[in-house]
């Protein structure tokens, strides 16, 4: 009978741990993407918070990045501002890893293009090639949710 109530107290502690609730401002939001704007890179990006099975982090893109492949994470962007062409599926050329479960190339071929604007919401499964397009002078800024272990 100890046992129990002991995994019982254990697993209240291990559930309290995930009820911590985090909220991001629109203002915070703007904060964050002033500072990568500063960094005057064609990429950057700010971790904002770990969890048990995801990740959150802030990006922003002032050029096309490379085509990937995350083989065992999805993305879920949520655009927060500007406009970019996604390009989704197909095969990534000239592919490499990058590191485990992450393969990088210069592009994608055979896949399908969407536009995402500010306010739009992409779920990218694990294992699907994508590629942001980026219009120069045009920077791009989404909050990206990493759901790990896919």
């Amino acid at each position: 009978m100890r046992h129990i109530a002991v995994v019982v107290a254990m697993a209240a502690v291990a559930l309290a741990a995930d009820e911590r609730v985090d909220i991001y401002s629109a203002k915070d939001l703007v904060g964050m993407n002033q500072k990568l704007a500063q960094k005057r890179k064609p990429f950057a990006a700010q971790d904002v918070a770990r969890y048990g099975n995801h990740y959150t982090m802030l990006a922003r893109r002032e050029a096309t990045g490379s085509a990937e492949v995350h083989e065992h994470e999805a993305d879920i962007f949520v655009v927060e501002g500007g406009e970019a062409m996604i390009v989704t599926g197909g095969k990534v050329v000239n592919g490499h890893r990058e590191k485990p479960g992450e393969i990088r190339g210069s592009s994608i071929e055979g896949g399908e293009r969407h536009r995402l604007a500010t306010g739009d919401i992409i779920h990218i499964p694990a294992g699907t090639p994508h590629q942001l397009l980026i219009e120069k002078g045009k920077p791009f800024t989404y909050f990206v949710i990493k759901v790990t272990g896919q």
